[in-house]
């Protein structure tokens, strides 16, 4: 057999698997239809915590979810699938950027590491924000 017929070949063989992930629903990203979905995917992981609030982001990505204590549960897409934590002031980083309604997180999680979160409105934008700021002072200034 001849190189080019092989190379040909080859590379029609590469691109009919790509195409067949993709039409399978392989390149589908997950997206969150509403508080309801988030409860029910958030509790098959953490079946014993109860959510108090749950803030979307605008593109329906990302969830969390205030679960009392000083913790926030967080259910995020990942291609077709979601990840669920829970994280308290301590796991995380945050602050605001130039962008309204929009917060930065940073996990020390190395499996996700976090990122931008936009939200439709400031109030759940500023309640995020409040839930994960530190209660104590002393840990506060640890941190700094």
């Amino acid at each position: 057999m001849s190189l080019p017929v092989l190379v040909a070949i080859v590379v029609l063989g590469i691109a009919l698997s790509v195409a067949a992930v993709h039409f399978t629903g392989g390149s589908k990203e997950a997206t969150l239809a509403g508080a309801d979905q988030v409860l029910s995917r958030f509790a098959e992981d953490f079946p014993d915590e109860m959510a108090v609030t749950v803030c979307l982001t605008t593109d329906a990505k990302t969830a969390f979810l205030d679960i009392g204590r000083g913790r926030i549960g967080i259910v995020h897409g990942i291609g077709d699938c979601f990840l669920t934590r829970i994280v308290t002031a301590a796991d995380v980083a945050v602050s605001e950027p130039d962008e309204t309604n929009t917060i930065l997180m940073r996990l020390t999680d190395f499996t996700w590491k976090g990122g931008r979160f936009r939200f439709a409105n400031t109030a759940d934008a500023r309640a995020l924000l409040n839930a994960l700021e530190p209660r104590d002072t002393s840990s506060a200034r640890a941190a700094a």
